[in-house]
Parts: C-alpha cells; sequence; structure tokens
C-alpha cells in the first residue's frame, strides 16, 4: 500500500475518472470493491439522483470519490443562442428537428451552497474538482469533515495554484486526456502538455501527491507514471466500455473500432475544450468552431439534434469523448479492468 493509497483507503493508488453521461454508482462501486478508488460525477445530476446515487456508495462502506466542477457560468447572450442555432440551422432541416426543442439552461451546474448542504449530509472520504476550486468558504465546508481534497491541473503554473489555494493533491491532465480539460487559469490549450511531459515538472513544483491523467490504459501505462514521481494514477477511457458503464453502444462502438485513434479537442458539444472522437459535427464545422457558446451552454441546441440522429443509429452528432490512449477499452467487469491496471503498482 502507498501513501496515497493509504489516505484514499484503497488497495491501489488507482482512480477512476469520473466521466459524467457514462456511468453512475454501479462502475464507481464495482472499481472501489476491486481495490481501486470508484468515482461518481456529479454536475450533471439533479438533487435527488445526487441523494440516490450518494445513498447507494454510503450503504456500500468502500471508500469513494464524488466529483464537482467548479466553473462560473457565463451570462446569458441570446444575440450568441441565436447565431448557433443558425450555424445548425442546415442540420435541423435535415433531420426534421425543431429548434425549440432545445433544452433551456445549462447542463452542467457547478458547486455551490446546495451541493455543499447535500454532501454534507454524507461526508464523502474523497472529494475532486474540475476547472479549480469553489469559493474558500464552500472549500472549508468540504474540508471540515475530513475529506480529501483532489483537483485538476493542466499547467504547471495551475498545480501551483491549486496547492497554494487548498488542494490537498493534484490530477495533472495530460493532453491526451478524454472529456474536458480541467484547465481555469487560461482557456489557451497551447499552454498545455501531454502526460509524460507535464507530470515530472508538476511533481517537481508541489509538495502535495500528483496524480497522472491522460493516455494511461495499461499496467504499463500507469507503471509509467508512478515512474515518473506521480503518487498515483487516474483512468477513464478504459472504463468506458466496462459491463457497468453507462456508454451507449454507438459510443461504444466507436472506441472500440479504428475511429479511436482519430480524437481532437472540440468546444461543439459543450462550449468547452474537450477531447472525442472525430465524427461528422467536427468534421464539417471544425472542432473549436468560435460560433459555439460559452461553456457549458452550447450544448442545449446540440442535444436534438443529437437524440434525433441517435435513433437512427448515427453518432454525428455525438460528444463521443475519448483519450488519444483507447487500447484498453475492453467489455468486460470493472472490477478486472481495474485488476489489470493494478499489476503497474507491484
Amino acid at each position: 500500500m502507498t501513501a496515497l493509497a493509504e489516505r484514499l483507503g484503497t488497495r491501489w493508488p488507482l482512480i477512476q475518472a469520473p466521466m459524467a453521461g457514462s456511468q453512475g454508482s454501479a462502475l464507481a462501486l464495482a472499481v472501489s470493491g476491486a481495490g481501486g478508488l470508484g468515482s461518481l460525477p456529479a454536475a450533471m445530476l439533479a438533487p435527488d439522483a445526487l441523494r440516490a446515487e450518494l445513498q447507494k456508495l454510503q450503504a456500500s462502506g468502500r471508500p469513494y470519490n464524488v466529483n464537482f466542477f467548479c466553473h462560473t457560468p457565463p451570462a446569458p447572450d441570446t444575440a450568441r443562442e441565436a447565431a448557433w442555432q443558425q450555424v445548425l440551422a442546415p442540420y435541423y432541416r435535415e433531420l426534421g428537428v425543431d429548434p425549440a426543442a432545445a433544452p433551456a439552461g445549462p447542463a452542467r451546474r457547478p458547486f455551490d451552497e446546495a451541493a455543499a448542504e447535500l454532501l454534507a449530509e454524507f461526508r464523502p472520504p474523497v472529494v475532486s474538482l474540475h476547472f479549480g476550486l469553489p469559493a474558500p468558504g464552500l472549500l472549508a465546508r468540504v474540508k471540515a469533515w475530513g475529506a480529501f481534497v483532489l483537483s485538476s491541473a493542466t499547467t504547471v503554473r495551475e498545480a501551483l495554484w491549486l496547492q497554494e489555494h487548498g488542494a490537498d493533491a493534484v490530477i495533472a491532465q495530460g493532453l491526451e486526456a478524454g472529456g474536458h480539460r480541467g484547465h481555469f487559469l487560461s482557456l489557451d490549450v497551447s499552454e498545455q502538455l501531454g502526460t509524460f511531459a507535464l507530470l515530472p515538472q508538476v511533481v517537481a513544483a508541489v509538495r502535495v501527491p500528483v496524480i497522472a491523467a491522460g493516455g494511461i490504459a495499461s499496467a504499463e501505462g500507469v507503471r509509467a507514471a508512478l515512474a515518473l514521481g506521480a503518487a498515483g494514477a487516474q483512468v477513464g477511457t478504459a472504463y468506458l466500455c466496462a459491463d457497468e458503464a453507462l456508454t451507449g453502444p454507438l459510443h461504444r462502438a466507436a472506441l472500440q473500432g479504428e475511429s479511436a485513434r482519430h480524437t481532437q479537442l472540440t468546444t461543439l458539444f459543450s462550449g468547452g475544450a474537450a477531447r472525442g472522437i472525430v465524427n461528422r459535427l467536427m468534421r464539417e464545422l471544425g472542432p473549436m468552431n468560435p460560433a459555439a457558446p460559452p461553456f457549458p451552454l452550447a450544448s442545449a441546441a446540440i442535444a436534438p439534434l443529437r437524440a434525433a440522429a441517435e435513433k437512427s443509429g448515427s453518432s454525428d452528432f455525438s460528444p463521443l469523448w475519448s483519450g488519444q490512449n483507447a487500447s484498453g477499452c475492453t467489455s468486460a467487469p470493472a472490477a478486472q479492468i481495474t485488476q489489470a491496471l493494478a499489476r503497474g503498482c507491484a
């Protein structure tokens, strides 16, 4: 058992990355049961749904992590929203979709007073955060019950900021990682590095434990991260095809096919830079189209297109989140995936 594993209450210093929309408590419980740290993504869960998931995790008696976003919601901009819908208008016509079918409001909410109040009832042992940290008062509430607080850094500067502002450990998120970038001090992705370039620099710069994330999909990847000074590893993409994951059939097929070899950062599906498998929408509009409203507002106008296309068996308008290394995406129980990764800790 390593120092990080001891602090997390796990057998292995392995964390299953929280993957909003692709998992619930079942995956987290399976990973924790196998000796890793299972994570629950909470940013897209309504309060009642979050409470139900937390009850399952708490009842298990196993260690677990709850993940929240810390973004600052942008001010509504009706003109920009209208312009975005205009860019998407040809697709609405093609699919016979009414633009008015787009849901109102953002699909993801940041950690706030209401979330802190709910979380305090359960006192999860680990809380991880994306896009920085919450306001000092909210962070103090989380730490008051002894939670171990993790947050993502995409640069050395962000890692130092997190350490200074109260993070107990830093997740060094390399550019290979799937899903949303955790950047918060700069939106310029050219400042960001690959995992094995970023990791040793962060390890050298901070005093807190550093967890490697991005492109790690095997025991060899875990072993390499630990050799470069990581206290542990966080793995996401390799769990997307786990039996307990909620990943849809179209997404699973893409992850296990040749298309998974080509991923890009894109703002089309949420407004925030996130890595996914290239599909038709990304090819035709350009993955970082400036017309997309800021995170998380872009997703509303995409939602009815995605629903209509998926109904007909197409992933042309779906966010196919994936890291650059999908080689570990196997259809297997999460416990088996965790045990295979754990061989890199031996």
